[in-house]
């Protein structure tokens, strides 16, 4: 008999790998029991506008969906992407270092250079990508990043996939930034990482001051004006640009599904080098470029940014607005004023989160609910993110809905 064809003793199961997970799906199903919407399984049935959707059968006012320029529903953006569907079709099935280079790509990324006013703009097929290519690879084992402990995940993912070694200060804090410089390397290389607007809180970050303390660090900078890009600064450009200090910062990452209406990232720059990051960036050589249509309605909707003045305008008169609006019901919100588009509502637990996020729902009004990890530890919010198509009267409307959502939730007297 062939030894082969006894029977080998089977071993026991080894430890379920989603054992890990028990906690969090006790958790939800708990919360899911007490008769609750999933605040995460919402599906938008049609989109009617980029301020209204059905959901769940019923036309609803979004206030959660970071289409801060209402981009989405241009009909030249609109129209760029239909051309291109047809002359080039439906996507590249390839890298951008192979055949995923199309004349579209090159057409963005020169909308992207002439928006910015820069030398270099390099497309990637997302946002979260971009920040996980220039965090990962421009810093090696020598050399340290820096970066505000809220930073996005793309960021931190982005640190933890490259070899650098990672330092953490205080959100916002110039003078812990300041301490944790001090402590490195007078010759090691450094890159600081700053947002210009922090997408839980809507809080915008002392950009002038922690440029110059980097600077004076010998560090480089990099800035995700992911939620600032269109509206602040005199030509859009975001935070940084606001602040003065677009000579100062080497790299500015963002996005195109915020205020450009569809999806993919970028990192623009002045650096000679930059261009070698074509080469060297894992999560751009090995990822499919984006489709021709995407790249068509991103170039079109960037050149529009330019000249978007009126629109910015009505979109911080918006969040000025509803900020003042809300804080007068008696809500408490993260920011003494309106920062940003983002107007985050604090709430004392998840469970009360909920209700009142359900309570807008039946009402016709549509929020971001978020919860830890996401958001700082311990804190439950409901984030709303206004957009430049938001009409006043809609405004007012939202402001009556969180009223009558507070006041059945107990959230408010």
């Amino acid at each position: 008999m062939d030894p082969a064809d006894e029977a080998q003793p089977v071993a026991a199961p080894g430890r379920d790998l989603f054992a890990k997970f028990d906690p969090l799906i006790a958790e939800r199903e708990a919360l899911l029991s007490t008769g609750v919407r999933d605040p995460f399984g919402l599906v938008m049935e049609k989109v009617l506008s980029p301020t209204r959707a059905i959901i769940r059968g019923k036309e609803t006012i979004l206030l959660g969906t970071y289409n801060y320029m209402g981009m989405t529903f241009d009909p030249d953006v609109i129209a760029a992407g239909k051309k291109a569907l047809d002359d080039y079709g439906s996507g590249t099935t390839g890298s951008r270092v192979l055949n995923g280079t199309y004349q579209g790509h090159r057409e963005c990324e020169e909308a992207l250079k002439e928006f910015y006013g820069t030398d270099h703009a390099m497309v990637f097929s997302t946002g979260y990508q971009a920040n996980l290519g220039l965090m990962s690879t421009i810093a090696g084992k020598e050399d340290y990043i820096i970066l505000d402990a809220d930073s996005h995940a793309s960021i931190y993912d982005g640190c933890f996939l490259g070899d650098a070694q990672i330092v953490r200060f205080r959100h916002n804090n110039v003078d812990d930034l300041a301490r944790r410089l001090a402590r490195l390397p007078a010759e090691a290389g450094k890159l600081v990482v700053l947002e210009g607007v922090y997408s839980m809180l809507g809080d915008i970050a002392p950009l002038k001051a922690m440029v110059e303390v980097a600077k004076r660090h010998g560090a480089m900078v990099v800035v995700d004006e992911a939620h600032g890009m269109g509206f602040f600064g005199a030509h859009g450009r975001g935070v940084f640009e606001e602040a003065e200090v677009e000579d100062q910062v080497e790299f500015v990452v963002g996005t195109f599904s915020k205020s450009v209406g569809t999806v993919g990232g970028f990192v623009v720059s002045n650096h000679p080098k930059f261009e070698v990051l074509r080469l060297v960036c894992r999560p751009y050589v090995f990822t499919a470029s984006l489709p021709p249509s995407v790249v068509a309605t991103a170039a079109t909707s960037i050149r529009k940014l330019m000249h978007a003045e009126e629109k910015r305008a009505h979109l911080w008169k918006n969040s000025r607005r509803l900020h003042l609006g809300l804080r007068e019901l008696g809500f408490t919100l993260a920011t003494p004023e309106a920062q940003s588009a983002i107007i985050a509502v604090l709430l004392a637990d998840q469970e009360t989160t909920v209700r009142m996020w359900q309570a807008l729902l039946e009402a016709g009004l549509y929020v971001n609910m978020a919860r830890p990890p996401a958001t700082p530890t311990g804190t439950f919010l409901l984030r709303c993110s206004l957009c430049a198509s938001h009409t006043d009267e809609e405004v007012g409307q939202i402001i009556e809905m969180f009223a009558g959502a507070g006041r059945a939730t107990g959230v408010i007297g």
